[in-house]
């Protein structure tokens, strides 16, 4: 069997690649590695977003779960960073969190978190792997057989954790917020009107299948265009399992998470609250957050594309923001992994405290213009070894100058190579983007 575990837990086709079966072997699996690590009878919380194959899914887990001896504890549907968050405080070994995030609904997927609320290393996950591939565990009986019970109330602490963040109120703040009919949908607005905002939701009737469908983080205009139709002050966009958040200013301008960490930073900074002056974030950061940075003092770290190799960072430097462009921000200080709503909180208090709008703080930053463009081959780990690739990143990169960013680089996940460049112009930055894929297609091709 292949590496079950990618960046972000087992993901694929729900009754596909992602079966009953298997997610009764991985709550099997999952209860056998506690046990083997000295964990007698674990306790399991599992949460999941909105799509309809999350039921069939939960109710195989939690047998899995149960028929090794461990017992399962239900949260329903609630977000991926609320089971972070909930797993250490209500004295759970382990949380579990049935989500493809910002995926179609037909996709979904299993993450898992350990008794303190990060992420399984490599180590534990390849462990599980070869539990669930043999799957030779003990099989009790009697009064030794796991229970399932729900915890619907567990929800509130997580909510009251969100409110407690915020050192302001929301008061006079008129917001949309989409929900991308996901896990975001109950918790979001009511965090939102608890802080004093009024709330004009959307997309906040999931019927199992519209989860992210045009909405949400992965379709921020979305929310931009409703603010300006409802003259609100602001929108926020989440995606399917609320762990990120895009925001929208009174404009219907989009401000994405490297502004978010711009802001958050420099405030931090300026309160002297940024631990060793670092920021955390990834290769694709735009050209204008490092500048803006620099310009204030702060060290940026980069690491690869993925929110658990900025925290992996964060927690060797001692940084406490981290996040990526895409809307993951981790506020280590408050969350053990990226939280959708907590950053909605940060953000949106942070210009209620200084009394500006969204715009204004999305202005602490210029974004150059970037451009990405994904170039299907079929052997994308042969870039490394191409000469004429080379040389158009090369010659993009001396016409650039330091005005620019060029950043090619094989996909993890697809058959692509990805071509990024950042210019002063969105022209430029389409000319050369458009000169290196045409390299990566000649070298690379069929």
């Amino acid at each position: 069997m292949a590496r079950l575990f990618g960046t972000d837990g087992v993901r694929g086709v729900a009754n596909r690649e992602l079966t009953g079966e298997l997610a009764y072997r991985l709550g099997r699996a999952s209860v056998v590695a506690l046990a083997e690590r000295g964990t007698a009878r674990p306790s399991i919380l599992v949460g999941r977003d909105t799509r309809a194959s999350g039921e069939f899914l939960e109710a195989a887990l939690a047998a899995g779960i149960c028929s090794a001896g461990g017992d399962a504890v239900l949260l329903g549907v609630c977000t991926t960073p609320a089971v972070a968050f909930l797993t250490s405080p209500v004295g759970a070994h382990a949380g579990v969190v049935i989500s493809a995030s910002h995926n179609p609904a037909e996709y979904n997927g299993i993450k898992l978190f350990g008794a303190s609320g990060y992420k399984l290393p490599d180590e534990i996950e390849d462990q599980i792997q070869s539990i669930v591939e043999g799957d030779d565990g003990p099989r009790p009986e009697g009064s030794a057989i796991g229970r399932i019970r729900p915890d619907p109330r567990a929800h509130e602490r997580y909510l009251d954790h969100l409110v407690s963040t915020a050192g302001t109120t929301l008061e006079g703040m008129r917001l949309v917020v989409d929900c991308a009919n996901g896990a975001a949908t109950s918790a979001a607005p009511e965090v939102l009107r608890r802080l004093g905002a009024t709330v004009l939701p959307i997309h906040d009737r999931p019927d199992g299948l519209n989860i992210n469908r045009g909405s949400g983080a992965t379709n921020p205009r979305t929310v931009a265009a409703a603010v300006l139709e409802s003259g609100a002050d602001a929108g926020v966009a989440f995606d399917g399992d609320a762990d990120r958040a895009l925001f929208a200013d009174a404009r219907g301008e989009i401000l994405d998470g490297d502004q978010t960490l711009a802001a958050c930073a420099l405030d931090l900074h300026e309160r002297r609250e940024l631990a060793n002056g670092l920021l955390v974030t990834t290769v694709m950061a735009n050209l204008g957050l490092r500048r803006a940075m620099g310009e204030a003092g702060i060290k940026v770290l980069e690491t690869k594309v993925g929110d658990r190799y900025v925290l992996e960072e964060m927690l060797r430097s001692g940084a406490v923001l981290g996040g990526e462009q895409s809307g993951h921000v981790i506020f280590l200080r408050h969350a053990t992994t990226g939280d959708g709503l907590l950053t909605a909180v940060q953000l949106l208090s942070l210009a209620s405290r200084k009394g500006v709008s969204l715009a204004e703080l999305g202005a602490c930053m210029q974004r150059f213009p970037q451009v990405l463009e994904s170039v299907s081959v079929p052997e994308p780990a042969r870039l490394d070894g191409s000469a004429g690739v080379s040389d158009a990143i090369r010659a993009a990169e001396e016409a650039l100058g330091a005005e620019g960013r060029v950043l090619v680089r094989a996909s993890g996940t697809e058959p692509v190579v990805r071509v990024m460049v950042e210019a002063a112009t969105e022209e430029e930055a389409c000319r050369h983007a458009g000169r290196i894929a045409v390299a990566v297609r000649a070298a690379l091709g069929a």
